[in-house]
C-alpha cells in the first residue's frame, strides 16, 4: 500500500494514475475480505466501518457561468473527468466518488447557500472549491462550523492566512505572484509602477499583498486605481495612471474578463510601458480575449501553461503533460492552470482518503495537513499545521506572450 500512495505523488499519466487507485482499492477490498477481525486490526473504528459502504462525496461550488466561468469551467470538467476514471478503475477504498456540484455564477451568496446544502443535505466527505475568492471566504465558515475538509481552488492569501483549520488552498498566493512579478522588474530597472487592481476578493487581496511587499522589495506605487469585476471599459484608470509622472511600468490584478479588456484599453491608449498580469489570467481564454493586444504582457503562472519550461527529469513534468492531454482528449479544448487547480485539489482529497484509510472527516483533514511531496500540476505540495497550502516559489514561472502564446522568460 505505501508504494502505491507514493507513486500516486509521481504518476506519470490519468491512466497510471487510476492504475494505482484501482490497485489500492483492490488491495484493500483483499484485506477487507480476510476477517472482520483484520479489520479491527487495521486500526478502522467503528463508525469507518459503518461508513465504508456507499459513494465518497466530493462536494464542489464553481463559478461555471458568470464573469468568472472561464475559471469555474474547467475546473468543473475537469473533476467531472477524473471522478469517472477513477470510478473506472475501481474508485477509492473500494468504493465509487460522486461528484455534487453546484454552480454559484461567481455570486458568493449563492456559494453560501450551496455550500450549507452540501454540508447539511448532500452530506458531502469533502469539499473541492470553490472557485473564487469571494465563494470561498463565503464558504468558510460553514465548513469551520460543520467540521468538513475543503481546499479551495481560489488565489488570495486569506484562505489559508490565518490558518483556518478545515481550509486548505491549491493555487499559488497572490503574494507569491507579486514577489515573482516584482523580482522580474528589478531585474530589468523597473521600481516605480502603475497599479490596477480589481474590486473582487481576489483583486482586493491581490492589491493588499502587492502593496505589501512592494516596500520589502524596493518597489514604489506611485498610481493606485480599481475596477470593478463587470466594468466594460477601464480607459480612465489607465490615463490617470499613463499619466502619472515617473511610472515604469503597469500591474494588473484581477480574473476573468477584466485583464483582458485591460489589456485591449492599454493598447488602444497607446501606453508604451511594460505590462504585468497576475496568474489570475492563467488561462488561453484571456489570449482570446486580448487577442493580439497581449502580446508582450508578462505574468507569473504554473508550468502547465508552457510545460516545456519543465526540464526532462522534473517530476512534475509527466503529472502536467498527462494532464494536458487527457483534458484535451476529452473536451477537445485546452487546457489552463484552473482546470490544473481541481485536479490537484481532487488528488490531493483522495491521497488524503487513501492514506487516512477512511471518510472520517478528522482524519482526512490531518492527512491533508500532513501532505508531503505530492506532484500537482500548480507544483509539489508540501502542507504543515502553518502551511495549508504548500507551495513555494518554484510553482511559478514568469511567461511573457509572444505571438498570440506563452513562453517562458529565461
Amino acid at each position: 500500500m505505501k508504494f502505491a500512495f507514493n507513486s500516486l505523488k509521481t504518476g506519470t499519466s490519468l491512466a497510471v494514475t487510476a492504475v494505482m487507485l484501482a490497485g489500492a482499492a483492490t488491495l484493500l477490498t483483499a484485506c477487507n475480505s480476510k476477517s472482520s477481525g483484520d479489520t479491527a486490526a487495521s486500526g478502522a473504528s467503528g463508525a469507518a466501518a459503518a461508513n465504508a459502504t456507499g459513494p465518497i462525496k466530493i462536494g464542489s461550488v464553481l463559478s461555471v457561468t458568470g464573469q468568472a466561468s472561464f475559471l469555474g469551467d474547467p475546473e468543473l470538467k475537469t473533476l467531472q473527468m477524473y471522478v469517472e476514471d477513477i470510478n473506472k478503475q475501481g474508485g477509492v477504498l473500494g468504493r465509487q466518488l460522486q461528484l455534487v456540484h453546484y454552480d454559484d455564477g461567481g455570486d458568493a451568496n449563492k456559494a453560501n447557500s450551496f455550500g450549507k446544502r452540501l454540508i447539511e443535505d448532500d452530506k458531502v466527505d469533502v469539499i473541492v472549491g470553490g472557485t473564487t475568492t469571494g465563494s470561498t471566504m463565503a464558504m468558510a465558515p460553514l465548513v469551520d462550523k460543520a467540521g468538513v475538509p475543503m481546499i479551495s481552488l481560489a488565489g488570495a492569501v486569506v484562505v489559508t492566512e490565518p490558518i483556518k483549520k478545515w481550509m486548505f488552498k491549491t493555487p499559488q498566493t497572490d503574494r507569491m505572484a507579486a514577489e515573482k512579478v516584482f523580482d522580474d522588474m528589478k531585474k530589468n530597472g523597473i521600481t516605480k509602477i502603475g497599479l490596477l487592481s480589481e474590486t473582487s476578493g481576489f483583486g482586493q487581496s491581490g492589491k493588499k499583498e502587492t502593496e505589501g511587499v512592494a516596500g520589502k522589495m524596493g518597489i514604489e506605487i506611485l498610481a493606485n486605481e480599481t475596477y470593478g469585476p463587470k466594468d466594460t471599459d477601464m480607459s480612465a484608470q489607465l490615463t490617470k495612471i499613463k499619466n502619472t509622472p515617473g511610472v515604469q511600468a503597469v500591474f494588473i490584478f484581477g480574473m476573468g474578463q477584466g485583464p483582458a479588456v485591460a489589456t485591449k484599453n492599454y493598447r488602444q491608449l497607446d501606453i508604451q510601458l511594460p505590462l504585468y498580469q497576475s496568474h489570475g489570467v492563467s488561462s488561453n481564454a484571456y489570449l482570446q480575449l486580448a487577442g493580439d493586444a497581449a502580446n508582450g504582457v508578462r505574468m507569473p503562472a504554473s508550468p502547465q501553461l508552457d510545460p516545456t519550461a519543465l526540464k526532462a527529469d522534473d517530476p512534475q513534468k509527466p503529472v502536467v503533460e498527462a494532464y494536458n492531454n487527457a483534458y484535451r482528449a476529452k473536451w477537445n479544448q485546452e487546457t489552463s492552470a484552473f482546470g490544473g487547480y481541481a485536479y490537484d485539489g481532487l488528488m490531493i482529497a483522495v491521497d488524503a482518503i487513501k492514506r487516512a484509510g477512511t471518510t472520517d472527516k478528522e482524519k482526512v483533514r490531518d492527512a491533508i495537513e500532513s501532505t508531503q511531496g505530492l506532484v500537482g500540476t500548480s507544483g509539489i505540495f508540501n502542507m504543515s499545521p502553518t502551511d495549508h497550502n504548500g507551495l513555494d516559489m518554484h510553482a511559478f514561472n514568469m511567461l511573457e506572450v509572444k505571438d498570440g502564446k506563452w513562453t517562458l522568460v529565461p
